[in-house]
């Protein structure tokens, strides 16, 4: 009999962690992917997208973006106001 899967491992461990099912920790495992996959300019406009529902303004909206941009787990590379102001209107 062959050892399980390292992702099996990480099924179950979230899935007792959780209490939930080991569906149910597959979707939050491949949902929390998801997020760490995103790229920068989508990031950069779902972010920015959400900020104007909260009714920020563009000048705090991208003050704001860098400082989360540089935060991540695994950082983006810096970006001006330009280059972000170009993510969104091109």
């Amino acid at each position: 009999m062959m050892g399980a899967m390292p992702e099996d491992d990480l099924v179950r461990h979230v899935a007792g962690m959780l209490s939930v099912s080991p569906e149910h920790a597959r979707k939050v495992i491949a949902d929390i992917l998801d997020y760490f996959n995103e790229t920068v300019e989508s990031y950069v406009r779902r972010r920015h997208a959400e900020c104007q529902l909260c009714g920020m303004r563009n000048e705090e909206i991208f003050t704001l973006l860098q400082g989360e941009l540089g935060a991540r787990l695994v950082a983006a590379p810096q970006l001006s106001l330009r280059q972000l102001r170009r993510m969104i209107y091109g």
